[in-house]
Protein backbone atom coordinates (compact mmCIF):
# COMPACT_ATOMS: atom_id res chain seq x y z
CA UNK A 1 0.00 0.00 0.00
CA UNK A 2 1.31 3.52 -0.83
CA UNK A 3 2.55 5.28 1.60
CA UNK A 4 1.39 9.48 1.24
CA UNK A 5 3.75 11.91 3.01
CA UNK A 6 2.56 13.95 5.77
CA UNK A 7 1.43 16.66 3.25
CA UNK A 8 -0.85 14.89 1.27
CA UNK A 9 -2.27 13.42 4.59
CA UNK A 10 -2.76 16.62 5.75
CA UNK A 11 -4.79 18.35 2.83
CA UNK A 12 -6.28 14.64 2.62
CA UNK A 13 -8.30 15.88 5.36
CA UNK A 14 -9.96 18.75 3.38
CA UNK A 15 -11.65 16.55 1.67
CA UNK A 16 -14.47 14.14 2.79
CA UNK A 17 -13.86 10.63 0.57
CA UNK A 18 -17.39 10.16 1.55
CA UNK A 19 -19.11 12.90 0.08
CA UNK A 20 -20.16 14.16 -3.16
CA UNK A 21 -19.41 17.37 -3.98
CA UNK A 22 -20.89 20.61 -6.28
CA UNK A 23 -18.88 22.01 -8.88
CA UNK A 24 -18.15 25.44 -7.24
CA UNK A 25 -17.33 23.61 -3.77
CA UNK A 26 -14.92 21.02 -5.52
CA UNK A 27 -13.40 24.10 -7.24
CA UNK A 28 -13.03 25.91 -4.18
CA UNK A 29 -11.12 22.26 -2.38
CA UNK A 30 -8.54 22.34 -5.47
CA UNK A 31 -7.48 25.57 -4.45
CA UNK A 32 -7.07 24.75 -0.68
CA UNK A 33 -5.81 21.50 -1.35
CA UNK A 34 -3.31 22.89 -3.75
CA UNK A 35 0.05 23.37 -1.14
CA UNK A 36 2.64 22.35 -3.36
CA UNK A 37 5.43 24.75 -4.60
CA UNK A 38 5.04 24.71 -7.91
CA UNK A 39 1.70 25.50 -10.40
CA UNK A 40 -0.09 22.48 -10.43
CA UNK A 41 -2.38 21.56 -12.55
CA UNK A 42 -6.32 21.44 -12.00
CA UNK A 43 -7.77 18.41 -13.55
CA UNK A 44 -11.22 16.87 -14.65
CA UNK A 45 -11.96 12.84 -14.79
CA UNK A 46 -15.20 11.75 -16.13
CA UNK A 47 -16.30 8.74 -16.74
CA UNK A 48 -19.61 8.56 -18.91
CA UNK A 49 -21.95 5.66 -19.57
CA UNK A 50 -20.71 5.50 -23.14
CA UNK A 51 -19.49 2.62 -25.49
CA UNK A 52 -16.34 4.16 -28.01
CA UNK A 53 -16.15 1.16 -29.86
CA UNK A 54 -19.27 2.29 -30.92
CA UNK A 55 -19.34 4.96 -33.56
CA UNK A 56 -22.51 6.61 -32.27
CA UNK A 57 -21.15 6.87 -28.75
CA UNK A 58 -17.82 8.21 -29.62
CA UNK A 59 -17.71 11.73 -27.44
CA UNK A 60 -15.15 14.01 -28.54
CA UNK A 61 -15.21 17.93 -28.91
CA UNK A 62 -13.41 21.13 -28.37
CA UNK A 63 -14.44 23.54 -25.38
CA UNK A 64 -12.58 27.23 -24.98
CA UNK A 65 -11.77 27.63 -20.84
CA UNK A 66 -12.79 30.83 -20.47
CA UNK A 67 -10.12 31.72 -17.86
CA UNK A 68 -7.58 29.94 -20.60
CA UNK A 69 -5.23 27.01 -19.80
CA UNK A 70 -2.58 29.33 -17.49
CA UNK A 71 0.39 28.18 -20.17
CA UNK A 72 1.65 29.17 -23.04
CA UNK A 73 0.15 26.64 -26.08
CA UNK A 74 2.76 26.28 -28.33
CA UNK A 75 0.83 25.22 -32.11
CA UNK A 76 2.70 23.63 -34.97
CA UNK A 77 1.03 24.05 -38.33
CA UNK A 78 1.41 21.84 -41.14
CA UNK A 79 0.81 24.11 -44.62
CA UNK A 80 2.20 25.43 -47.65
CA UNK A 81 2.62 28.41 -49.97
CA UNK A 82 1.17 31.84 -48.60
CA UNK A 83 -0.42 29.39 -45.75
CA UNK A 84 3.16 29.57 -43.94
CA UNK A 85 2.68 33.03 -43.57
CA UNK A 86 -0.93 33.43 -42.14
CA UNK A 87 0.30 30.37 -39.70
CA UNK A 88 3.50 32.32 -38.50
CA UNK A 89 1.73 36.28 -38.47
CA UNK A 90 -0.74 34.41 -36.07
CA UNK A 91 1.91 32.99 -33.63
CA UNK A 92 2.28 29.05 -34.81
CA UNK A 93 5.90 27.86 -33.52
CA UNK A 94 6.62 25.64 -36.18
CA UNK A 95 4.90 26.33 -39.65
CA UNK A 96 6.07 23.91 -42.78
CA UNK A 97 5.36 21.13 -45.37
CA UNK A 98 7.31 18.28 -46.27
CA UNK A 99 10.01 19.79 -44.66
CA UNK A 100 8.08 19.83 -40.94
CA UNK A 101 7.09 15.84 -41.58
CA UNK A 102 10.60 15.15 -41.50
CA UNK A 103 11.63 17.21 -38.65
CA UNK A 104 8.81 15.50 -36.48
CA UNK A 105 9.89 12.15 -38.29
CA UNK A 106 13.34 13.14 -36.42
CA UNK A 107 12.25 13.26 -33.15
CA UNK A 108 11.19 17.37 -33.03
CA UNK A 109 8.05 17.14 -30.96
CA UNK A 110 8.46 21.04 -28.88
CA UNK A 111 4.37 21.57 -29.56
CA UNK A 112 0.88 21.00 -28.18
CA UNK A 113 -1.79 21.37 -30.64
CA UNK A 114 -1.10 20.67 -34.79
CA UNK A 115 -3.30 22.42 -36.58
CA UNK A 116 -3.20 21.19 -41.01
CA UNK A 117 -5.02 22.66 -44.21
CA UNK A 118 -6.61 19.80 -45.83
CA UNK A 119 -4.25 19.56 -48.87
CA UNK A 120 -2.12 18.71 -46.29
CA UNK A 121 -3.25 15.94 -44.39
CA UNK A 122 -1.60 13.25 -47.13
CA UNK A 123 1.44 14.43 -45.42
CA UNK A 124 0.44 14.59 -42.18
CA UNK A 125 -0.93 11.05 -42.19
CA UNK A 126 2.69 9.52 -42.30
CA UNK A 127 2.74 10.71 -38.88
CA UNK A 128 0.16 8.75 -37.53
CA UNK A 129 2.21 6.36 -35.59
CA UNK A 130 3.59 9.66 -33.39
CA UNK A 131 1.24 12.06 -33.37
CA UNK A 132 -2.02 9.49 -33.17
CA UNK A 133 -0.80 8.20 -29.53
CA UNK A 134 -0.52 11.55 -28.33
CA UNK A 135 -3.86 12.76 -29.34
CA UNK A 136 -2.61 15.46 -31.34
CA UNK A 137 -3.33 13.94 -34.70
CA UNK A 138 -5.24 16.67 -37.07
CA UNK A 139 -9.29 16.14 -37.55
CA UNK A 140 -12.08 18.58 -38.67
CA UNK A 141 -14.41 17.67 -36.04
CA UNK A 142 -11.69 19.96 -33.57
CA UNK A 143 -11.14 22.48 -35.73
CA UNK A 144 -7.46 21.32 -36.53
CA UNK A 145 -8.14 20.97 -40.16
CA UNK A 146 -8.95 23.97 -41.73
CA UNK A 147 -7.81 26.67 -44.06
CA UNK A 148 -8.55 29.59 -41.71
CA UNK A 149 -5.00 29.16 -39.50
CA UNK A 150 -5.15 32.71 -38.54
CA UNK A 151 -8.48 31.95 -36.69
CA UNK A 152 -7.47 28.41 -35.74
CA UNK A 153 -4.08 29.30 -33.78
CA UNK A 154 -5.56 32.02 -32.00
CA UNK A 155 -8.60 30.34 -30.20
CA UNK A 156 -6.18 27.12 -29.59
CA UNK A 157 -3.74 29.78 -27.85
CA UNK A 158 -6.30 31.73 -26.19
CA UNK A 159 -7.94 27.98 -24.24
CA UNK A 160 -9.25 26.30 -26.65
CA UNK A 161 -8.52 22.45 -25.49
CA UNK A 162 -9.60 19.01 -26.95
CA UNK A 163 -11.80 16.34 -24.91
CA UNK A 164 -12.57 12.88 -26.13
CA UNK A 165 -13.06 9.36 -24.15
CA UNK A 166 -10.57 6.70 -23.92
CA UNK A 167 -11.37 3.11 -24.72
CA UNK A 168 -12.63 2.86 -21.56
CA UNK A 169 -15.61 5.91 -21.39
CA UNK A 170 -13.08 7.92 -19.73
CA UNK A 171 -12.56 11.45 -20.00
CA UNK A 172 -9.27 13.08 -18.84
CA UNK A 173 -8.41 17.11 -19.12
CA UNK A 174 -6.52 19.41 -17.38
CA UNK A 175 -8.79 22.62 -16.70
CA UNK A 176 -6.76 24.97 -15.16
CA UNK A 177 -3.90 25.86 -12.95
CA UNK A 178 -4.27 26.24 -9.02
CA UNK A 179 -2.13 29.89 -9.34
CA UNK A 180 -5.99 30.55 -10.46
CA UNK A 181 -8.55 32.11 -8.16
CA UNK A 182 -11.78 30.17 -7.41
CA UNK A 183 -14.17 31.84 -9.72
CA UNK A 184 -11.64 31.10 -12.61
CA UNK A 185 -10.91 27.30 -11.69
CA UNK A 186 -15.36 27.27 -11.43
CA UNK A 187 -15.75 28.74 -14.83
CA UNK A 188 -12.91 26.38 -16.49
CA UNK A 189 -14.37 23.82 -14.73
CA UNK A 190 -18.31 24.34 -15.41
CA UNK A 191 -17.62 25.01 -19.41
CA UNK A 192 -16.23 21.89 -19.97
CA UNK A 193 -18.67 20.04 -18.10
CA UNK A 194 -21.38 21.63 -19.76
CA UNK A 195 -19.55 21.03 -23.49
CA UNK A 196 -19.26 17.81 -22.59
CA UNK A 197 -22.86 17.19 -21.58
CA UNK A 198 -24.05 18.90 -24.46
CA UNK A 199 -21.78 16.17 -26.48
CA UNK A 200 -24.17 13.52 -25.31
CA UNK A 201 -24.80 10.50 -28.07
CA UNK A 202 -28.29 9.98 -28.74
CA UNK A 203 -27.45 6.36 -29.10
CA UNK A 204 -27.04 6.73 -24.73
CA UNK A 205 -29.66 5.63 -22.57
CA UNK A 206 -30.44 5.91 -18.63
CA UNK A 207 -27.51 8.54 -17.21
CA UNK A 208 -24.90 10.08 -19.28
CA UNK A 209 -22.42 10.44 -15.80
CA UNK A 210 -21.54 7.69 -14.30
CA UNK A 211 -18.49 9.18 -11.78
CA UNK A 212 -16.59 12.51 -12.11
CA UNK A 213 -14.15 13.91 -9.68
CA UNK A 214 -11.42 16.68 -9.81
CA UNK A 215 -7.88 16.91 -8.79
CA UNK A 216 -4.92 18.69 -8.64
CA UNK A 217 -1.41 17.44 -9.88
CA UNK A 218 -0.51 16.46 -5.98
CA UNK A 219 -3.51 16.52 -4.13
CA UNK A 220 -6.19 13.77 -3.43
CA UNK A 221 -9.52 13.62 -5.68
CA UNK A 222 -12.74 15.47 -4.90
CA UNK A 223 -15.83 13.25 -6.12
CA UNK A 224 -18.41 15.62 -7.56
CA UNK A 225 -22.21 14.76 -7.12
CA UNK A 226 -23.03 12.52 -10.55
CA UNK A 227 -26.61 13.76 -10.53
CA UNK A 228 -25.89 17.06 -10.63
CA UNK A 229 -24.01 16.66 -13.64
CA UNK A 230 -26.44 14.82 -16.26
CA UNK A 231 -27.70 17.98 -17.38
CA UNK A 232 -26.36 21.28 -18.17
CA UNK A 233 -29.08 23.30 -16.66
CA UNK A 234 -28.09 21.28 -13.12
CA UNK A 235 -24.84 22.58 -13.19
CA UNK A 236 -23.72 24.64 -9.85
Amino acid sequence: MKKHSKRYQQIAKLVDSTKVYSVAEAAELAKKTATAKFNETVELAIKLNVDPKQADQQVRGTVTLPFGTGKTVRVAVFARGEKIKEAETAGAVAVGAEDLVEKVQGGFMDFDVVIATPDMMREVGKLGKVLGPRGLMPNPKTGTVTMDLAKAVQEFQAGKIEYRTDKNGLVTIPIAKTGFDVPSIHGNLKAVLEAIIRARPAAVKGNYVKTASVSTTMGPGIKLDASKLQTVSAIE
